[in-house]
């Protein structure tokens, strides 16, 4: 599969840093999300509505705009938001994969390809569509299973200031071994002090 791949379609293969860096597109597969200070990704249902109100570098989203080739999905956070068009607030335009153990009742989109096969598969179908740029994975489920079989290159995470208390956590392993992480800025062992305090409401 290549990215001139006929979208809308159901495909079955056989078995088989900080904000302050900037983004580079050298055909990476990237774990990528926008984080609350307590370790959610979604709130409950995956919803979105609390990001709002932050602030990112100037440039940012242009750069990923510019360095992501494919994203992949999986279908529970694709059946909460069945919108191609929404990625990076619709600038970016490329193959989106959605990951799914049952494609035949999944809704067809223009720009969606639903692939129903392993973990690893789905993330060469996506490097070989993102044709030399990065693969960025949007769901935590495909991320951890990734991350076990060590093909995340980068978890590219931005932290912001909000405590959301449930909803869909970045990394859930129930008795699981700690994955140890090293930074990519220049002291890999350091630890990432932030300080806030809660706002008051009138």
């Amino acid at each position: 599969m290549d990215a001139k791949t006929p979208q809308n379609t159901v495909v079955t293969p056989a078995a088989s840093s900080g904000d302050t860096e900037r983004r580079t597109a050298g055909g990476k597969v990237l774990w990528h999300f926008t984080m609350s200070l307590d370790g959610f990704v979604a709130g409950p249902n995956h919803a979105m509505d609390w990001m709002t109100g932050f602030s990112f570098r100037p440039g940012l989203i242009e750069e990923y705009v510019r360095t992501t080739g494919a994203v992949l999905g999986g279908r529970d956070g694709w059946d909460a938001h069945p919108d191609a068009g929404t990625i990076y607030g619709g600038a970016w335009q490329g193959p989106l994969f959605v990951l799914t153990h049952h494609p035949e009742d999944a809704r067809p989109a223009s720009g969606v390809t639903f692939l129903h096969c392993d973990v690893s598969e789905a993330v060469r179908i996506g490097l070989e569509a993102a044709d030399g740029k990065n693969l960025e994975v949007f769901s935590p489920t495909i991320g951890r299973q990734l991350l076990e079989r060590g093909l995340i290159d980068e978890i590219d995470l931005h932290i912001v200031p909000v405590l959301l208390g449930e909803g869909i956590r970045l990394f859930d392993n129930p008795g699981g071994i700690p994955v140890r992480l090293e930074s990519l800025d220049d002291d890999r062992s350091a630890a990432v002090n932030v300080r806030y305090r809660p706002l008051t409401t009138s």
